[in-house]
């Protein structure tokens, strides 16, 4: 019997190529793009707003004293910050033979390059889960016995995920992936991190199966879809603890997207953008937030030049949006430029139209490395298979949409 190592394969023999990996996509718009504040230490968070404005205007006289409508202030709340954690193990092993054939001659090097590249993935899980909710995959045919879900974003998945799996009729279950299928959007689940596949034919798309992260079901970050959807519409029915039926300061405008086809989605977004400029509380709602599916139909629409978008100029805004996991697309009409923003955590039914400064991510220190008392950032684990290292990342936050009312969003968009 030996101490357990993870990288013995690549010990003792040459090794000419780097470690080879995918390129980790960012999928974290909203935490780059969103204000941050990094000083909430936990406990409530007051978020006060203006519920109702001054309206006495009378013709002819003045209003009776009695009947004068006053300026009224309201007192919302966050009651605490949501915890995120991600962790990774490291055997001493592995450490401890940084001396072989490993073309850089080190595994010290690589675990840093591990530890910011899973922050990056943690980055984007945790940008998911603001952007469109806590679930981050939705069933599209029935779970099967032999432990096959098909699901509409295959890209999020990994093996040896642990995913959480939901649906309206069966108990939450834990389950590990074992297989992935990009080309059919297919993964096969196990009940534990490398066994058999598990019989997952009780979660069906008929009640709305679907997929999170380990216990997002229950506890997750607030979202923008959610913050701007309407109870009716599927959103939160209260933010800050208040109802937003209560004041129209908590109101998103809410488009009906059902009638939005590939054909006519740039008409759609400028109609869209219409309403949210008539109905809405102020600010700049210029910015929508939406999937690639609905941005490659909206870049369809721009470069076929129908007559139905003839007089729609389109430019395409530099580069350097790419090597950040997200495209954008500036469109110029005579109303103005209206940003067109596709990034991989948003999903296909929901596009948001968004004034950026209306809301802000509160954290205490964004995202940390564990540190214990000494200033370890290791926690050493001692088995009898050997040592090994567990570092924790954490995150301490929650978005706060301050001003849904200058914002809008586009909801069951269908085609």
């Amino acid at each position: 019997m030996s101490t357990t190592r993870s990288f013995q394969a690549m010990l003792n023999e040459y090794l000419p190529n780097d470690l080879l990996m995918e390129e980790m996509l960012k999928r974290d718009w909203v935490l780059t793009n969103i204000e941050k504040d990094n000083n909430w230490k936990g406990g409530k968070l007051i978020v006060p707003f203006k519920g109702q404005q001054a309206s006495s205007i009378k013709m002819g006289g003045l209003t009776t004293s009695s009947d004068i409508a006053e300026y009224k202030y309201v007192r919302g709340s966050v009651d605490d910050y949501v915890e995120a954690w991600g962790s990774l193990i490291f055997n001493h092993r592995d450490l401890m033979d940084h001396s072989g054939r490993v073309k850089e001659d080190s595994f010290l090097k690589i675990l840093p390059d591990q530890i910011d590249e899973f922050m990056t993935y943690m980055k984007g899980t945790v940008s998911v889960q603001l952007g469109t909710g806590p679930h981050f995959a939705t069933l599209t045919a029935d779970g099967t016995a032999g432990g096959l879900i098909t699901v509409d974003h295959i890209d999020r998945f990994e093996l040896a995920q642990k995913v959480t799996l939901v649906d309206g009729n069966t108990a939450a279950g834990d389950y590990y992936v074992i297989a992935i299928n990009v080309n059919t959007s297919v993964v096969t689940l196990s009940a534990t991190r490398g066994g058999a596949a598990a019989d997952v034919s009780a979660y069906t798309t008929a009640q709305a199966a679907k997929v999170y992260t380990d216990d997002a079901d229950t506890t997750s970050f607030t979202s923008i879809k959610s913050a701007l959807l309407s109870a009716a519409n599927g959103g939160s029915a209260n933010l800050y603890g208040v109802s937003k039926l209560a004041y129209p300061y908590l109101q998103a405008v809410n488009v009906d997207g059902s009638a939005i086809t590939a054909s006519n989605i740039l008409g759609a977004l400028f109609d869209a953008y219409t309403e949210v400029r008539q109905k809405g509380k102020g600010g700049r709602a210029d910015t929508f937030l939406m999937s690639y599916k609905n941005g490659g139909s909206v870049m369809k629409a721009v470069e076929t030049r129908t007559e139905a978008n003839a007089n729609f100029q389109a430019t395409v805004s530099g580069k350097s949006a790419s090597i950040y996991g997200w495209d954008e697309i500036e469109i110029t009409t005579v109303k103005g430029k209206l940003n067109i923003v596709m990034i991989q955590e948003w999903d296909d039914d929901v596009i948001a139209i968004v004034d950026k400064s209306a809301m802000k991510f509160y954290s205490n220190g964004f995202f940390k490395k564990r540190k214990s008392p000494d200033g370890q950032e290791f926690f050493e684990v001692r088995n009898t298979t050997g040592y090994q290292y567990i570092v924790d990342v954490c995150l301490f936050g929650e978005l706060v949409v301050h001003k849904p009312g200058n914002c809008g969003i586009i909801h069951t968009v269908a085609y």
